[in-house]
């Protein structure tokens, strides 16, 4: 399998069909439509969006045709996670607890 990796900006005519997966078949091939050109699409494509802002702010109108996922590490986080792990694994009805706790807040 091939995999390629392309940056660029992208008009927002080509933005909707690909966000959108608006593909057709045209002569048993299958097809989508960017702007005015008519090209042949692949079922394994994936598009994958960066940024390096580091909380970023994007419209309701793109958050619903998209899987968002943040992948920001902070040390506090990281420290959240050992001490929720240590606690689990040292004393597990202290650890249900704080669930129980979680739930009713």
């Amino acid at each position: 399998m091939t995999r390629a990796v392309l940056r660029v900006s992208v008009c927002p005519c080509v933005q909707e069909p690909i966000l959108l997966k608006q593909t057709f078949k045209s002569a048993g091939t299958l097809c989508i439509k960017l702007g005015d050109n008519i090209v042949e699409y692949d079922d394994a494509f994936r598009l994958y969006i960066t940024t390096k802002l580091p909380n970023p702010h994007y419209l309701p109108e793109v958050s619903v045709k998209v899987s968002l996922l943040n992948f920001m590490i902070t040390v506090d986080g990281l420290t959240d996670q050992l001490l929720d792990m240590a606690v689990s694994h040292e004393k597990p009805a202290l650890q249900e607890q704080k669930n129980l706790l979680i739930v009713q807040v």
